[in-house]
């Protein structure tokens, strides 16, 4: 029977200031990968035709929720910073995220911070999200491992 969890899931963040990876203080609600626009552009004629148009654009948004006690939210705040201060360390980093039971493998490379992450501090330690926006965007998905036990 096909399983998932995020304990086997990885994402590594190299970039200016920083070479990150993240295995723990990660939130239930992980990491996420969205493309920032259709691959697909259909115009249709008077006569009802249609024609389809591919984007060659495969830029994405990648999220990132840590936990606020996470130690990585000061270790991303110090990239996010040195980065800021120049133009030549910006949008240079690559973001990798791995499923390694799964066989997933995401690669997100010329990715630049969106912001700063918006900070709450209340009752209840919040979810600090990270963004990043990725210029290229390589995805494979994988089968799953299948294992048996023998008795």
């Amino acid at each position: 029977m096909p399983a998932y969890s995020l304990k086997d899931v990885t994402m590594t963040i190299n970039g200016e200031g920083g070479n990150l990876s993240l295995k723990e203080g990660t939130g239930d609600e992980g990491i996420s990968i969205e493309p920032t626009g259709d691959q697909n552009n259909m115009t249709e004629g008077a006569d009802g035709t249609v024609m389809h148009s591919l984007s060659a654009s495969s830029a994405s948004t990648v999220t990132l929720r840590l936990l606020k006690t996470s130690p990585v939210n000061a270790q991303l705040m110090t990239m996010f910073n040195y980065q800021t201060g120049s133009a030549s360390r910006w949008g240079t980093n690559t973001i990798t995220v791995e499923d390694t039971a799964r066989g997933d493998l995401v690669t997100v490379t010329n990715a630049a911070f969106k912001k700063a992450p918006p900070l709450k501090w209340a009752k209840v330690g919040d979810i600090v999200e990270w963004q990043f926006d990725g210029g290229q965007t390589t995805y494979v998905l994988g089968k799953g491992v299948t294992t048996t036990t023998e008795a």
